[in-house]
């Protein structure tokens, strides 16, 4: 099974991602990671990656789906992964598999996700940069989930509950739509 979560920063994709990979035993691949681990090399991409991060920008798009694909072509990808924060944008969209099952939308309010952020405390995330990514997410990746509620399979959940409510709302959509599915 092939899963996206998506989400404006702060919203607890992340963690719901996790604990879903971890019911299911997949994969769990967020983009970001990979990106920050990229980020620590010496080369041209670790000085773009690097430059767009501390900016609030997005990495470029040949970039992260450069980096990506090669996390999805390893042999533990086979069966499935839980894809956390991409796609961010038409482009992104664009250069993804075609098969994915589901895509969840974990939605809060802006309020809400800065809130979150501002009690993690990562260093990336000054207010400035937060401010600026928040943008570029209601710019850019909204409009994604257009495509993904065209092709029938986005959930939208609600990010506003507790972190139990919102794992167990999430699974019983999986499992329902698993039995739907099978065979």
């Amino acid at each position: 099974m092939k899963i996206i979560f998506l989400g404006i920063q702060g919203s607890g994709k992340s963690t719901q991602a996790k604990l879903l990979a971890e019911k299911l035993n997949l994969p769990y691949v967020e983009t970001s990671q990979l990106l920050r681990e990229k980020r620590e090399g010496a080369d041209e991409d670790a000085k773009k990656i690097a430059e767009a991060f501390d900016k609030g920008n997005l990495v470029a798009d040949e970039i992260t789906v450069r980096v990506l694909g090669e996390r999805l072509q390893k042999a533990d990808c086979a069966g499935g992964y839980v894809l956390d924060g991409y796609p961010r944008n038409e482009i992104q969209f664009q250069n993804l598999d075609d098969d994915i099952d589901r895509v969840f939308y974990v939605k809060v309010s802006d309020e809400e996700a800065i809130r979150r952020l501002l009690k993690r405390a990562r260093h990336d995330d000054t207010g400035e940069a937060l401010k600026r990514r928040m943008e570029l997410y209601h710019r850019q990746t909204e409009p994604v989930l257009d495509n993904f509620r065209d092709k029938g399979i986005l959930e939208d959940v609600d990010g506003e509950r507790t972190i139990e409510e919102i794992a167990k709302d999430i699974a019983a959509r999986v499992d329902d739509y698993a039995e739907k599915h099978a065979g």
